[in-house]
């Protein structure tokens, strides 16, 4: 597994590249990047803050849990931190699987987790203010009491 916090700029392909095996069918990325946008209010740039101690030490029991919940091989999560302009990523996750669906569900798990539970705060400025902005509902349908009703 990889699980970082980092200050620079995330190299994507070289992270992607380096996930692959020759057992694995499928790598899953989810690339977050920053959009010109929330709600219709132009950004300008996003600041990212973490209790980075403790928000390594929870990305890595995510990771860790994606592998045995969804049975997959392995699992990149790479955040950066600082101030990140229109377009550049903010968090990288790649789950690599012998199956596309385990990656898929794993890697939409893991970005859902990490925003409600990991201490990572983001603050968007806009051309007309900041906020610091509340982390966003976990879907239902692939939470672990939604996939437990589902059995």
């Amino acid at each position: 597994m990889r699980v970082e916090i980092v200050d620079t700029v995330i190299d994507a392909d070289a992270i992607v590249s380096g996930m692959k095996a020759g057992a694995d069918g499928a790598a899953c990325v989810f690339d977050g990047i920053v959009r010109d946008n929330t709600r219709g209010r132009p950004t300008l740039y996003l600041d990212y803050e973490a209790y980075r101690e403790m928000a390594l030490e929870q990305m890595r029991g995510l990771a860790s849990e994606a592998v045995t919940r969804f049975g997959v091989r392995d699992v990149a999560m790479v955040h950066r931190l600082g101030r990140l302009m229109v377009g550049e990523t903010s968090i990288l996750i790649v789950v690599a699987s012998a199956h596309r669906a385990a990656a898929f569900d794993a890697c939409r798990w893991l970005i859902d987790s990490l925003k409600k539970t990991v201490p990572i705060w983001k603050k968007e400025t806009f051309v007309d203010g900041a906020v610091w902005a509340a982390g966003e509902p976990f879907p239902e349908e692939i939470s672990l009491r939604g996939r437990e009703e589902a059995r």
